[in-house]
């Protein structure tokens, strides 16, 4: 069989080409006038601002790809991608650069909701078309969303865990920055629909990795030593819990670990069709760029004032992981 890392076609690399690593420029342009959600004037091109969370993040990643991608499906949007580095500094400066360069609507894929709201909330008050996505920013007056439901997500596998992870197991938690909505909505459903029906089961570990694959596995290589026995690996994120398990490979006493993660990546697919990882939640990039790019088009030429609409969340197995390994081949995310 190929090794993972090579039927993973140019992941990164994909991704990367459709994120732009400069500020806005100065441009032509106006304010849509219409409170953040209203129908704009009738216009033949519409100029749209995506401020990315993180490249390095692999789903933010492929979410901009595929931003960027249905954005050539619509003769009047122009999509200028832009990548917020997981800095919160840097995305709310490149919010005020969005508004001050008067892009017609503003796409926001916040870093931490908190930082990013009062930001956000410049662009509704300018009169931009402004939507919030992965994750929905909540405290906002106006604006519109487009997001999954992360408690749905955690839920939907914390399910599954209850009847796979042994008795009196060991686990440990790897959780996304603190304050990000989605980070803690599926930490709240692993702890509602896993850990209260299992108090058999330990914690031995529990810290933030930032939805980041290396910090995951420097955590877990501390973990794998002041503890020999780990039975599970629960992660709010796949990209973690790859980390995670990068870090026991090979290690004697961790043959046979469970991992537990949510978005359904295509790495993430490939550790499940080998066995490595045991189940995620599909969180579609696709799906939520064609969400968001209708929506953009809808509230731009005013055949809706506001949206607020959530993908859904399948459970993936390797019962049904090759339904999803076809996915990601005919996107050209994995090799055929």
């Amino acid at each position: 069989m190929k090794s993972l890392t090579r039927r993973i076609i140019a992941f990164g690399a994909a991704a990367a080409a459709a994120i732009s690593l400069a500020g806005c420029a100065v441009t032509t342009g106006n304010p849509t006038g219409n409170g953040g959600g209203g129908a704009s004037e009738d216009k033949d091109e519409y100029r749209v601002a995506y401020i990315a969370r993180a490249q390095a993040d692999s789903f933010a990643a492929w979410l901009a790809n595929e931003m960027k991608a249905e954005a050539g499906n619509y003769d009047d949007i122009t999509l200028e991608v832009f990548d917020g580095q997981a800095d919160d500094e840097i995305e709310n400066k490149m919010i005020e650069n969005a508004i001050a360069n008067k892009f017609d609507a503003i796409i926001i894929q916040a870093n931490n909701a908190d930082a990013q709201l009062p930001y956000i909330q410049q662009a509704i008050d300018a009169g931009i078309v402004t939507i919030t996505t992965n994750p929905r920013v909540e405290g906002l007056t106006g604006g519109s969303s487009v997001d999954a439901d992360p408690y749905k997500q955690g839920a939907v596998v914390a399910e599954l865990a209850v009847e796979q992870i042994p008795d009196g197991a060991n686990v440990v938690v790897l959780n996304g920055p603190a304050g990000n909505f989605h980070s803690t909505a599926r930490r709240d459903a692993w702890q509602a629909e896993f850990f209260e029906k299992r108090p058999d089961v330990t914690i031995v570990a529990e810290d933030i990795a930032n939805w980041n694959k290396d910090e995951a596995m420097t955590l877990m290589e501390d973990w794998s030593l002041a503890n020999s026995k780990i039975d599970a690996i629960i992660s709010m994120n796949d990209n973690m819990a790859s980390g995670a398990l990068e870090a026991v490979k090979g290690k004697g006493g961790f043959d046979g670990i469970l991992a537990f993660g949510v978005d359904g990546t295509p790495e993430a697919t490939l550790l499940i069709e080998a066995g490595t990882m045991t189940a995620t939640s599909l969180q579609n990039a696709r799906e939520l760029a064609q969400l968001n790019l209708k929506a953009v088009h809808d509230l731009l030429t005013g055949a809706e004032d506001e949206v607020n609409v959530d993908i859904g969340n399948p459970l993936i197995t390797k019962d049904n992981v090759q339904e999803y390994i076809d996915l990601y081949k005919e996107a050209g995310l994995l090799d055929k």
